[in-house]
């Protein structure tokens, strides 16, 4: 057993049990393939180690629940959340989110350097890829051909949401991924994106889970569609589905563990972060959830065909986009209302 886990003894867990409060931990996280994950992973484990129970939930985002729970916090029962960048960043300044004592989860230098944060440690590093069924045709498509309906008949699935959307629209129309956050901050840029996604309405199909991305492509709804990567590989670990992904110029986020401010288990929270943390077990996410941990070594020790649906793998990852949540923390609202009236009229 790795020297990390070695550590889980008899010592920590009497201060695990003595941070124990009234009730059980509760982890949040986010979406159905990921709440999966968090069992198989790491509750499982965390229990098995330490015999404290943890309930996990699941939740689809948004910080207006996380304000409506802390208004009325003797009935709150979310201790630990997983949260995009978005809402970390908003929801530190808001004071929504406990600050972590990193000496209690493993120290900065445990973790790659762009999880670390004052209120949130990296949970998981995601991609949003092009999917599509590889019975109906054999090559694999681009963002471009995924517009291109003469070619490649049928229809196409995207996520009900602006976030991504605008992003894809311009890959599809040639911008490279590095000039696609310079083309968003024009008013022409932003234009030409809703102009390209004009161009695909009429076929259009949308999904809002990361379940039913993988639904309508298995159902054959779609010929396409875009897709979190973890929510493919993990239904193709379900039943033989012969669906390929397109990595190139997927979409790359991280979310976060951020623990809501009052939490009684706040404590535990942190304990339970540091379990989480190690390594070895952090680097079964890839096979669980089609996701990467982010401490570090998490990568060292897959085999090749976890490596192939690593998000985090290195020849992907270079021809990749990075969310910009600095764009979306300061356009969404406003992007948003352009979206949701875009759709209404069309």
């Amino acid at each position: 057993m790795p020297a990390r886990l070695l550590m889980v003894t008899a010592a920590m867990l009497l201060a695990w049990t003595a941070a124990a409060s009234a009730r059980d931990l509760t982890v949040v996280a986010r979406g159905e393939t990921m709440t999966r994950a968090m069992r198989e992973v790491f509750t499982n484990a965390f229990a098995q180690a330490t015999g404290l129970p943890v309930d996990v939930q699941t939740w689809e985002g948004g910080l207006d629940p996380l304000r409506d729970r802390l208004k009325a916090p003797d009935t709150n029962t979310w201790d630990l959340v997983q949260v995009d960048a978005d809402e970390l960043a908003t929801g530190c300044g808001e004071g929504l989110f406990e600050k972590l004592d990193w000496s209690a989860i493993g120290g900065k230098d445990h973790y790659a350097s762009q999880a670390v944060s004052d209120c949130g440690v990296g949970a998981a590093l995601s991609a949003t890829i092009l999917a599509w069924d590889k019975d109906k045709f054999q090559t694999t498509p681009s963002w471009a051909d995924f517009w291109d309906v003469a070619k490649y008949p049928g229809k196409r699935g995207l996520m009900r949401s602006v976030r991504g959307n605008l992003e894809i629209a311009l890959l599809a129309d040639g911008v490279a991924p590095a000039d696609v956050y310079k083309t968003l901050a024009t008013a022409d840029g932003v234009d030409r994106a809703f102009r390209k996604l004009d161009q695909l309405r009429p076929y259009l199909v949308w999904w809002q889970t990361d379940t039913d991305a993988a639904r309508i492509l298995g159902s054959g709804d779609v010929l396409m569609t875009s897709a979190p990567a973890g929510a493919i590989t993990t239904a193709m670990r379900a039943e033989p589905r012969n669906f390929g992904i397109q990595w190139a110029q997927g979409l790359y986020e991280m979310t976060s563990w951020a623990v809501l401010k009052g939490s009684p288990n706040a404590r535990l929270a942190q304990q339970f972060l540091y379990f989480a943390g190690t390594a070895p077990i952090e680097a079964r996410l890839v096979r669980a959830a089609g996701v990467s941990g982010l401490a570090k070594g998490t990568q060292d020790s897959l085999a090749p065909e976890l490596q192939a649906i690593n998000p985090a793998n290195p020849s992907y990852t270079g021809t990749a986009l990075r969310l910009d949540t600095g764009f979306w923390h300061d356009n969404l609202a406003k992007l948003r209302a352009r979206f949701d009236a875009w759709l209404a009229v069309h």
